[in-house]
């Protein structure tokens, strides 16, 4: 296993898979393989005991459900891209406990733009895990060299997002019946 450094508390770590997995001061950000992916979708039992982890995030049903089975078909085709495709967990170092997950809703645009979205499990909530893996992600994906701006959209009223882009440094830059951010 390699380790490289960055700035700030934050380490990257390439596994034996090369896989990426970010650490934050109280997380570790792993993104799913297309074959976690399925597991997460169709054995969460299997999954917790590969990544050696308890699943205690959003529940994975209904509409959580069918974006996750899209984003394994995403991976899927386009296996090449898969840290913009896949599902990120976002487990609690202390007790390796996944209290949410993140991703990037595709590979970068022709503007090098790509688009993060996440969710934690509602008992996590207000705890600022989302702020921190957030922006976590966000550097990362700066530090791309395809990538110029990550963007997001909220729903009007889902002030608790809003207020996750703005620690984050993000600005609104479009409004409609969803809003629109960008860093």
């Amino acid at each position: 296993m390699w380790l490289l450094l960055l700035t700030s508390p934050r380490l990257i770590m390439f596994d034996e898979v090369d896989k990426l997995n970010i650490a934050t001061e109280r997380l570790e950000l792993v993104p799913l393989t297309s074959q976690q992916l399925k597991l997460w979708v169709e054995n969460i039992p299997a999954l917790e005991n590969e990544l050696k982890c308890t699943y205690k995030a959003e529940p994975m049903q209904g509409y959580f459900h069918d974006i996750v089975k899209g984003q394994l078909n995403s991976i899927e085709s386009d296996e090449e891209n898969y840290l913009y495709q896949s599902f990120w967990f976002l487990i609690r170092k202390s007790d390796r406990v996944v209290v949410g997950s993140a991703d990037f809703k595709g590979a970068p645009n022709q503007y090098g733009e790509v688009e993060i979205g996440y969710g934690l499990g509602k008992q996590f909530e207000h705890n600022g895990y989302m702020t921190e893996a957030v922006q976590a992600m966000c550097k990362w994906a700066i530090e791309q060299k395809a990538i110029t701006h990550v963007i997001a959209e909220t729903d009007i009223d889902g002030f608790a997002s809003q207020h996750i882009l703005e620690r984050c440094g993000f600005t609104q830059y479009r409004s409609g019946e969803t809003l629109w951010w960008r860093l």
